[in-house]
């Protein structure tokens, strides 16, 4: 598979959209690939193992999206700063992406970035891998008729499969970036004459291919191995383009099936391997459903049935698997001297395991992670959000402390003997109001435990360790969902919306909360941001929070329902707007000014003695196309999405997918 993987890195999109090849080799670039000649995927892909790597490949790349890009950085993190529900928070680095109004630029990402530790996003990573992905798919979709010994079943299954992973792909390109170019096909030669094709256009054509692969792919349970794309995850990807399309009958007769007709069940009781989480003495887990749905011994079990599909990644083969470093990533940076006591101590050791003073009681390090905290929460996420009917529900169990599903910053207990306050809680401030933290952006804010808790057994085998790798948990290989039941709730919810259904809307969304033991229900009507709040809530780094926010704008605009401050929105102009005062743009830019730390004013950090400024545009909604791809593309032109340098509304696109398909075989030398 290794050596799959190199040939089709060889021809991949990236390279294409981002890098001249020259004749018998290729200019500078992050792959450094070889000649193209040395590529055959006509004898590569002739049999069925070959096309059986190809969609190995295309699964595994999945769960890339969550789990990489450097040691400080999970690719995610980016869906989620350019949202309502996370910002950037590397204080201490230069390049943080805290002002994007001003700092995201065609320009300001590149490939040069990709092996920079100072590099604080991953736009330029989404891009190439998203088209990494596709290429990975086409490559099945086009080579797969090929295998004659195959029959039309077996073919079709495949192709089903293929589809799914290029359609996936798409819907991301497509809320991220706008209009981009579509690729269906492997080209034999550098393709350097593309245009952009329109958002709907490939919306169309992703909606046509999921239908054939709802037709085609088999059920999970037909299924030799799981983690494979299935029918039900095929029915949630296509609700999802209805949707989007405005197709809202539809999108509910998918979701209608998946909850009523497949077989699939809210977990509602405790199941599974129970994970005490570690560290038990410092931190005790209260055995409940939301502890054990996601945990990742769990997620893939035949006894959970709310798994719709997930990702495996966990086993011996460790080529195959990939570290989910959500423990160092997503937690706060405590263990150094920018948090104190009321008597002037460092509140927060990391001792060994083996040190004099050591005790097991107060032992964060393995039990919560020794945190970096490159992306932190808003106030938002970890408050304001859980109010409902104007409380707080303190019996759900997703913000609950008491079982251990949430820790608090006040759930920290003072580790350092040295001080006086030994065993208390750390404050934020001292008797006389003077603040504690110097830098609490990055090192006070709650965490999810329930969601990111993993096990290092690597790191936890070290006692003499205390630091970064040397010891401390920092998240280790772990399955991971890409879809379950929950959000087929959630998606019906949002289809019953756009129906005028607000009563079924509320119901189902009430399902939800019921399972994780809530108090507090809507009983009956619920807005859309309703509907958004619940799906933060439960789904909380599983979807793609950016993604799913630009759709639901698209929706609104679409639709002509209103959003919870009774804005209503115009196809016209909802993603064409600019400017960072608080009026008009898009739903997903009203998100974001009402509820995250985006355009409230300069933040001065003292640990750092850096100024922050989180300021967003609404121009925004879209990344900008980058330069290295438009100047690549030498002998035609892409757009370059509203607001941004080089923006031209009367650059040619592709208004349908079926002439850009054709413009494929058409190369220009």
């Amino acid at each position: 598979m290794k050596k799959i993987t190199q040939k089709l890195k060889q021809l991949s999109l990236a390279l294409l959209l981002g890098g001249t090849i020259l004749p018998g080799g290729c200019s500078k670039d992050f792959l450094d690939p070889d000649p193209l000649s040395f590529y055959e995927p006509g004898a590569t892909f002739t049999t069925e193992s070959g096309l059986m790597s190809a969609m190995a490949i295309c699964d595994r790349h999945l769960k890339l999206y969550w789990a990489t890009d450097h040691n400080e950085m999970l690719s995610l993190g980016t869906e989620y700063i350019f949202s309502d529900l996370m910002v950037a928070s590397a204080t201490d680095k230069s390049a943080m992406l805290d002002n994007v109004a001003n700092m995201l630029t065609p320009t300001s990402e590149s490939t040069g970035n990709l092996n920079n530790l100072d590099r604080t996003n991953s736009i330029w990573y989404f891009w190439k891998e998203t088209y990494n992905g596709i290429l990975f798919a086409n490559t099945v979709i086009q080579y797969v008729d090929g295998v004659e010994e195959l029959n039309e079943t077996t073919r079709n299954v495949y192709k089903g499969r293929a589809y799914f992973h290029r359609a996936f792909r798409y819907m991301a390109l497509v809320f991220q970036f706008g209009d981009v170019p579509l690729v269906t096909k492997v080209v034999d030669v550098p393709k350097q004459n593309y245009r952009s094709t329109k958002r709907d256009a490939i919306l169309q054509m992703i909606t046509r291919d999921m239908e054939f692969a709802v037709q085609w792919v088999p059920d999970q349970k037909d299924m030799p191995m799981t983690g494979m794309v299935n029918k039900g995850a095929c029915r949630m990807l296509l609700a999802k383009c209805y949707l989007a399309l405005g197709e809202y009958t539809k999108a509910k007769e998918q979701t209608d099936i998946l909850i009523d007709g497949s077989g699939y069940a809210l977990m509602q009781n405790n199941f599974g391997t129970f994970n005490d989480g570690g560290e038990p003495a410092t931190w005790p887990i209260t055995r409940n459903v939301i502890w054990d749905l996601h945990r990742a011994e769990n997620k893939l079990i035949a006894a959970n049935k709310e798994v719709i599909m997930g990702m495996p990644n966990r086993g011996a083969e460790a080529e195959s698997f990939v570290k989910m470093l959500t423990m160092r990533i997503l937690y706060p940076f405590l263990f150094n001297s920018a948090l104190q006591t009321k008597d002037g101590k460092q509140a927060l050791l990391n001792l060994k395991r083996n040190h004099a003073d050591y005790n097991s009681t107060y032992d964060y390090m393995r039990a919560f992670g020794r945190g970096i905290a490159t992306f932190r929460p808003t106030y938002f996420q970890t408050h304001t959000l859980w109010k409902l009917n104007g409380r707080m529900d303190a019996t759900d169990l997703r913000r609950n402390s008491e079982v251990g599903n949430w820790i608090r910053m006040e759930d920290y207990k003072v580790n350092n003997k040295a001080s006086l306050e030994f065993g208390n809680p750390v404050t934020l401030f001292n008797d006389n109001g003077k603040l504690l933290c110097s830098d609490t952006i990055r090192r006070w804010f709650d965490v999810p435990h329930y969601k990111f808790y993993l096990d290092d057994p690597v790191n936890e085998a070290n006692i003499s360790g205390s630091d970064g790798l040397r010891g401390a948990t920092n998240g280790g290989i772990a399955d991971w969902y890409l879809y379950r039941l929950a959000e087929a709730y959630l998606l019906r919810a949002e289809a019953k919306f756009y129906l005028g259904d607000v009563a079924g809307a509320a119901n189902d969304v009430d399902e939800v909360r019921k399972r994780a033991k809530c108090t507090e229900l809507y009983n009956g009507s619920v807005t859309i941001g309703d509907i958004m709040n619940e799906r933060a809530r439960e789904l909380y780094w599983e979807e793609w929070r950016n993604v799913e926010l630009t759709r639901v704008s698209l929706c609104l605009a679409r639709s002509g329902k209103p959003d919870e401050w009774g804005n209503t929105y115009s196809l016209e102009n909802f993603d064409k707007q600019s400017g960072t005062d608080p009026n008009g743009g898009s739903y997903w830019y009203q998100r974001i000014v009402h509820y995250s730390m985006y355009n409230k004013g300069p933040i001065q950090i003292v640990a750092t003695k850096n100024n922050i400024n989180y300021t967003i545009d609404k121009k925004n909604i879209y990344w900008p196309i980058f330069n290295a791809s438009i100047t690549a593309n030498n002998k035609g032109e892409l757009s370059q999405n509203y607001g941004y340098d080089g923006y031209d509304p009367s650059t040619p696109k592709w208004d349908n997918w079926e002439d850009a398909v054709a413009d494929e075989d058409r190369t220009t030398n």
